[in-house]
């Protein structure tokens, strides 16, 4: 460096000084750039970024042009004669004015039914609320199943008796063996019938007595049926014996020389049967009470449902009602001005009627979309837009319509979006450049990464992180060295646009990543150039050449 100095000092002497002004940049520079060419790093530096919660949104994007939207015939959507005129040609008009407004007698008189077929519904509903409230099921059933209860009670009151006595009847001596032998083989065919029909109901009722005991009023409900349906069966068998002794005694009777000895038996057994016959039909009733308590309250679900869907009908009707009472008064659908209006008071019109010509000042975006990003949107969504020739303007606006056939050329397919503006501005003017950002999607309060944070391999997408977060170098260098790799984290990826992810699992918030990695470059050493000749040129740029002096 001191011999450089002492050359420029030796050079000065014989130029003008603004020649010395130039030797010392350009010496300066060459020895700057020397030593930064001669500088090489051959370590890795990471880039760190910590992992925050925010906002992902997608979009797709198009051009297009500003179309002014600026004239509309004005229509009823219902016939009938005008009663009043709010506006006149010219007139300048704010947006949801009426301007013409038909007779309404008809429709209001319709709104008026449908109010009161709607509370009409809402009264059967509530009656039905009332009827089959749950507490008066739940009463209903429980009171149904005591009556079973009690008649399985009543029933063993009297099974015991009539049980014991059919078995006395068939071992009296009028009945005996001997007095069938007497009878013959078709006496012994009604005493086998009735023996074999007596025994297989004291054996029903022998069980049926044991499950009985085991019961009381508090045992759950399925205890309760199950007894009541063996009750019943036992009652049906104890009366299907009753009939065949019966039969048994009145064959002996008529076979007798002695028919008067069978009246008392007989009386016995019709006896027998009256008190059988009521228990079983109080059983039956019972079973049949419970049934339809169970289906009651099936069925009046059903019937409280039907009756809501009446509720829900009328309350349609009535907004029917209401919407087509609207189509009488003809409103201004935007703020513009008043034109081409040749009606008058007492007209009749229909829905081909044009009442007016509004002329506005609304404009509308629209921009051709490729058939790629067209199937991402629909109507409705929202969209910003921005303009060339305003640069400092944006504007917020919403897709009004999208062409359901696209224009084909050189093979390229393309749609045409329409968008209204949320807000006009003087600035804007037809037929400017304007390009839009369609919201195609759009999450809040997720986990959002740079996209160059992301890596993937074998189809499986990870985040790099260090298990102790490095530290930021003092030099302002970009980037840390690390002499340990990072480890890789598998995640679940999200929603992604041009430059963030949305992490969905794997990292969580303030957890610090690898955002980006420096891979290490080597750099050809090169050879300071001499001041006043010239030298090999090693590093492949130009020689530094001083001029002379002339």
């Amino acid at each position: 460096m001191k011999n450089i100095i002492a050359k420029i000092k030796l050079y000065a002497l014989k130029h003008k000084a603004i020649s010395v002004i130039i030797l010392i940049i350009i010496i300066f520079t060459s020895y700057w750039g020397y030593k930064k060419l001669t500088n090489t790093t051959n370590e890795i530096r990471y880039v760190t970024t910590k992992v925050e919660k925010g906002i992902i949104v997608l979009s797709v994007s198009g051009t297009g042009q500003v179309s002014a939207d600026n004239q509309i015939d004005l229509k009823p959507k219902s016939s009938g004669d005008i009663v009043y005129i709010g506006a006149k040609n010219g007139d300048r008009i704010y947006t949801g004015a009426l301007i013409v407004k038909l007779d309404t007698r008809d429709a209001q008189k319709s709104v008026r039914d449908a109010e009161i077929n709607l509370e009409n519904a809402k009264l059967s509903l509530e009656k039905l609320k009332i009827q089959n409230s749950r507490e008066n099921m739940t009463a209903d059933l429980t009171k149904a199943y005591t009556d079973g209860f009690n008649a399985v009670i009543n029933t063993f009151l009297d099974l015991p008796s009539i049980v014991n006595g059919l078995e006395d009847i068939l071992n009296q001596d009028n009945l005996s063996g001997n007095s069938v032998r007497i009878s013959g083989k078709i006496a012994q065919t009604y005493l086998d019938k009735a023996e074999t029909s007596y025994y297989k109901a004291k054996n029903l009722f022998n069980k049926n007595k044991k499950n009985y005991t085991a019961l009381s009023n508090n045992s759950s409900t399925k205890d309760i049926e199950s007894i009541i349906k063996e009750t019943t069966e036992t009652a049906q068998l104890v009366s299907d014996a009753t009939k065949n002794i019966l039969d048994f005694v009145n064959f002996m009777q008529n076979d007798s020389s002695n028919p008067s000895s069978f009246t008392s038996t007989q009386n016995t057994l019709s006896t027998y049967t009256s008190t059988i016959t009521s228990d079983l039909e109080s059983l039956v009733s019972s079973q049949t009470n419970i049934n339809d308590s169970k289906d009651s309250s099936i069925y009046a679900d059903i019937d409280l449902r039907n009756a809501q869907l009446t509720v829900n009908q009328r309350e349609n009707s009535l907004q029917d009602a209401k919407d087509n009472l609207a189509d009488y008064f003809i409103r201004a659908p935007y703020a513009g001005t008043i034109t081409g209006m040749t009606i008058k008071k007492g007209d009749q019109v229909s829905s081909s009627t044009v009442i007016a010509t509004l002329i506005t000042d609304k404009q509308i975006a629209e921009v051709t979309m490729n058939e790629v990003d067209v199937a991402k949107i629909q109507v409705g969504q929202k969209a910003t837009l921005t303009f060339d020739a305003v640069p400092d303007l944006t504007i917020t606006g919403e897709v009004s319509e999208i062409d359901s056939i696209g224009i084909v050329s050189q093979g390229v397919v393309t749609y045409n979006v329409k968008i209204n503006f949320d807000t006009q501005d003087s600035r804007v003017k037809p037929s400017m450049s304007v390009s839009a950002s369609i919201i195609t999607d759009i999450k809040q309060d997720v986990l959002v990464v740079p996209n160059s944070a992301i890596k993937s391999q074998s189809g499986t997408s990870y985040i790099e992180m260090f298990d102790t977060p490095l530290i930021a170098p003092r030099d302002k260098t970009t980037g840390t060295i690390s002499k340990i790799a990072p480890n890789k984290i598998p995640v679940e990826v999200g929603l992604s646009n041009d430059s963030q992810s949305e992490i969905i699992s794997g990292i969580k918030e303030n957890d610090e990543i690898v955002s980006r990695t420096i891979l290490p470059t080597t750099t050809t050493t090169a050879t300071a150039p001499s001041i006043f000749g010239s030298s090999t040129n090693r590093g492949g740029g130009n020689a530094v050449r001083i001029p002379t002096g002339r």
